[in-house]
């Protein structure tokens, strides 16, 4: 096994085009697709929310709003957002990896 993780930095076009085919699939065939992650709704606790809480995560492609790069948000790393880091359940990516880099520095 690689020690390196496909993080969604630079993703090839085919990269993409999975991604926004699995995000096109109906919920049952996105749940049982290989790409998902099981949500831990115990690690979500600290989320206070009337609506329901995702069942798994899945890769998100998106643009970055400042530089227009296209990447992806790995499931891994949305786990990790909201379940570890405790981050909002409605935040999304919105900048590539070399924006946000690029502004901490700032």
């Amino acid at each position: 096994m690689s020690k390196h993780r496909n993080t969604g930095r630079n993703p090839s076009e085919k990269e993409l085009w999975e991604a926004e085919r699995v995000l096109s699939l109906t919920l049952v065939q996105q749940r049982n697709h290989p790409s998902a992650m099981p949500a831990d709704h115990g690690k979500l606790s600290h989320i206070n929310t009337y609506g329901s809480l995702s069942e798994f995560y899945l890769d998100q492609p998106f643009i970055c709003r400042k530089c227009g790069k296209r990447e992806i948000w790995k499931a891994a790393d949305q786990k990790w957002y909201y379940e570890e880091a405790k981050g909002h359940i409605d935040a999304r990516a919105v900048e590539c990896h070399d924006c946000r880099t690029e502004k901490k520095r700032a």
